[in-house]
């Protein structure tokens, strides 16, 4: 009994191990794969580096003469290492930065002889805009080699702000809408808004403030 029991055993193991394994069938993996990165590429939120949409000036030529621009009509911003901002020589805050920025860029021609405000330029007359005088004001920024590029941006973002907002004021006094919303219905005018109240932001090279 014990034999034949022994032999059926062996039977069924030798019946067992002559059976083919079943192949797993791989033709769709790379369809699924494929769905998956579609998959996590449409899901996934990327970080995007915040930016300046400014658009350059050409370049200098040798022959280009050189602007004598008075003292009392430019406006100096100053970043250090530390991220710290100075404003005229004076620490500032960056709250405040659009605020003083605009105030120093908007025309007063009825303040021509106060050293406290930056000159205005001969009247122009413009085609959509009348008689205009534009400010000589300019803002001069300057940061150190160590400022941080978020403080470096969000300098940029405010003075930038500044113009805005000027260009803003004059397009809902003469046009009652703002100056992006002029930009998409007339070009014509929007050019005049442009050049009577240009970006007059200059930047200089960054420098280590620390270093002689």
């Amino acid at each position: 009994m014990l034999l034949q029991a022994q032999a059926y055993l062996n039977f069924l193991i030798n019946k067992i191990m002559a059976r083919k394994v079943q192949e797993i069938n791989a033709g769709s993996m790379a369809d699924i794969a494929f769905l998956l990165l579609i998959f996590f590429l449409v899901t996934t939120t990327m970080d995007v580096d915040s930016g300046i949409m400014r658009v350059l000036p050409p370049p200098v030529q040798d022959d280009d003469p050189i602007i004598d621009v008075k003292e009392r009509n430019v406006f100096t911003v100053l970043i250090n290492s530390s991220d710290q901002l100075f404003v005229n020589g004076k620490p500032g805050n960056l709250k405040d930065l659009r605020r003083d920025a605009k105030d120093f860029l908007t025309p007063r021609p009825q303040m021509a002889d106060n050293n406290n405000y930056a000159q205005v330029k001969e009247a122009v007359e413009y085609e959509h805009l009348g008689t205009f005088r534009s400010s000589k004001g300019v803002i001069s920024m300057q940061n150190d080699r160590g400022t941080s590029y978020q403080m470096y941006v969000s300098v940029q973002n405010e003075l930038a702000a500044a113009v805005r907002e000027l260009r803003d004021e004059i397009c809902k006094q003469k046009f009652n809408m703002t100056f992006e919303e002029l930009l998409e219905t007339n070009e014509d005018i929007a050019k005049d808004i442009q050049d009577a109240i240009p970006v007059a932001i200059s930047e200089a090279e960054p420098v280590n403030f620390g270093e002689e």
